[in-house]
């Protein structure tokens, strides 16, 4: 991953507790494409485009991609068999 453009997940920490209402980036994904498991902040990030993308950092397929607009924000998790967030503490 020489890529400059690309990051971890953690550098959207605060988009993505926007979308969720929670921090996320401890949060388990299952790569829809090979079955990686990680956190969701181990994802490979990229964001110079019109919306945010997360990649496995086994295969390097899509897992979660979003894109806000001026009528809301557009989300797709179909790259993720699930994600497990756990309880929140009171």
């Amino acid at each position: 991953m020489d890529d400059p453009r690309v990051l971890d997940a953690n550098a959207v920490a605060g988009a993505l507790q926007d979308l969720f209402g929670r921090d996320v980036t401890a949060a388990r994904h299952e790569c829809a494409h090979c079955g990686h498991r990680d956190a969701i902040g181990s994802l490979r990030a990229w964001i110079d485009g019109p919306g945010v993308v997360l990649r496995c950092t086994g295969c390097s397929e899509v897992v979660l991609r979003w894109a806000r607009t001026s009528a809301g924000v557009t989300l797709d998790l179909r790259g993720a068999v699930s994600v497990s967030l756990a309880a929140p503490s009171d």
